[in-house]
């Protein structure tokens, strides 16, 4: 090997070590984008757990029937409930800030989210009758973890994937991401601990969440306890403004 190429190869290395490097101390400003805190006229409550103060914001108050929504990585509770309280009034909703977004505290990890969204399922348990759970996204790995744990009416899962492991190597695959990542979000490992029936709501333009990511954990469901639906012309991102959004969830969780 000549010289220059000794050189070139080196700067490569130094320079593959240096990014990958900054991608794990980095990590989790790419998977989490906390939203400031806004509020709203809504009820709140506070959950102390784990040391944090965990802000949710609880719409149409009183019914025997809840919906506990988890949303995207960048999304706000505090900007969604309006539409959210305005499709779903028969249901008590209940949205969760995830830590350090909105008026929650501290900082967002798996486990620590995982922790919270256990944590509010079983407090507003005594009070409903039934629960069902949507997960957007990111908050598709929290529903299907909660779902695995507890007893679930019905599950809806928006733009989901297998694991952020195989997200996250698709967009970077030239590193050993399942070395790098402390948060994978394993939903695929879990599917089969799911006994509610579920809707997987995919976007057709999804640019996010490719279609085999997608495709991976349909496969894993029994055939009978899963609705596969696809909004067409919508990407990750407005997926939500499509009138089909909600109709799909209200006709799948019963409300009409």
């Amino acid at each position: 090997m000549n010289k220059a190429l000794k050189k070139i190869s080196i700067f490569l290395l130094i320079g593959y070590v240096g990014t990958g490097l900054f991608l794990y101390l980095n990590q989790r400003s790419f998977l989490y984008f906390p939203t400031p805190n806004i509020s709203t006229p809504y009820t709140q409550m506070k959950l102390q757990n784990e040391g944090e103060s965990i802000h949710i914001i609880v719409l149409n108050k009183g019914h025997e029937n809840a919906i506990l929504y988890f949303g995207g990585n960048a999304e706000s509770m505090a900007q969604s409930s309006a539409e959210i309280a305005r499709q779903f009034p028969a249901f008590t909703v209940y949205l969760m800030d995830y830590r350090g977004y909105g008026g929650s505290t501290g900082e967002a990890s798996e486990d620590g989210l995982y922790s919270d969204a256990l944590k509010l399922y079983d407090t507003i348990k005594p009070k409903h009758k039934h629960i069902s759970i949507g997960g957007r996204s990111l908050g598709s790995g929290i529903a299907t973890y909660v779902a695995a744990h507890r007893e679930v009416y019905k599950l809806a899962l928006i733009t989901p994937f297998d694991s952020i492991i195989n997200v996250a190597q698709e967009m970077y695959p030239i590193f050993p991401i399942s070395f790098l990542l402390h948060d994978t979000y394993d939903s695929l490992s879990r599917i089969q601990e799911i006994k509610s029936q579920t809707l997987i709501v995919i976007a057709e333009n999804d640019n996010v969440i490719t279609r085999e990511r997608t495709e991976k954990l349909i496969d894993a469901f029994d055939a009978d306890k899963l609705q596969v639906m696809t909004i067409q012309n919508r990407g990750h991102i407005d997926i939500s403004s499509d009138i089909k959004y909600y109709k799909m969830m209200q006709d799948f969780i019963g409300e009409k």
